[in-house]
């Protein structure tokens, strides 16, 4: 990421850059990979570049709409198919997939271990979860520092599945890998995500030449730490 990168691409790369890394090594020319709930297909259409057959199932429209603009425009191939992951096996049918991510999506869904049951179907044998998920801990602190202490105390106090109101489930890492476990995956890595980026001022990125390199860099670090995963925004599982 170079600094005439636009901030908006500076502040993504900044949130996204520890995903992207676990994820890229199980992108293959040729493999099918489902991006569910992918939206305006931020993701996907990275994944299509490295010549993957991609297909984004998405309740939103207006979403599916933006991803075919952005597909166009960078000469790639998207298959786009409204829908969620109650009708997802109708979409794709089973062992449809080499790849599945599941990029904040679980924290929506009323039963998450039925959810992470649809998808193992979806996915091959030997085929890889990218699961993306809100984090507990930081939650709690977000809720206390914008002075929303009761809140803050509510989803302190909250059981392992619990909603946060309207906002959804909210994981600690070991309630999500328990979940995913489960399910019947085995979980290969742990990543925080977002441990600093959604700290630091826009303004600082923006205005300070390598200052996204270098927060980029540290995320990177602090991402397999395990004493920094409560502090992190989401939690982000590679699972097979």
């Amino acid at each position: 990421m170079t600094d005439s990168a636009r901030p908006s691409e500076r502040r993504s790369a900044a949130r996204t850059s520890v995903v992207w890394d676990a994820v890229r090594p199980h992108v293959s020319a040729g493999a099918d990979v489902l991006d569910i709930g992918g939206g305006t297909g931020g993701f996907a259409v990275r994944v299509a570049e490295l010549g993957a057959r991609v297909t984004v199932v998405d309740p939103s429209p207006d979403a599916l709409a933006a991803l075919a603009r952005r597909a166009r425009e960078l000469s790639v191939e998207v298959s786009a198919q409204q829908g969620d992951l109650s009708s997802l096996l109708e979409v794709t049918g089973p062992s449809s997939a080499d790849l599945v991510l599941c990029h904040g999506v679980l924290e929506v869904v009323d039963d998450p271990a039925a959810a992470l049951a649809t998808l193992r179907q979806v996915l091959r044998p030997g085929g890889v979860l990218s699961l993306l998920v809100a984090q507990r801990h930081a939650a709690v602190v977000a809720r206390a520092m914008a002075g929303h202490f009761a809140q803050a105390k509510a989803l302190l106090d909250a059981g392992p599945g619990e909603r946060d109101g309207r906002a959804g489930h909210r994981f600690t890492a070991d309630e999500v890998t328990a979940v995913v476990f489960a399910a019947g995956f085995a979980v290969e890595s742990v990543h925080g995500v977002r441990v600093f980026a959604d700290l630091v001022p826009g303004s600082l990125l923006d205005l300070e030449p390598g200052a996204t390199a270098a927060l980029v860099d540290l995320e990177r670090t602090v991402s397999e730490r395990p004493e920094y995963l409560p502090l992190a925004a989401q939690l982000h599982l590679m699972a097979r």
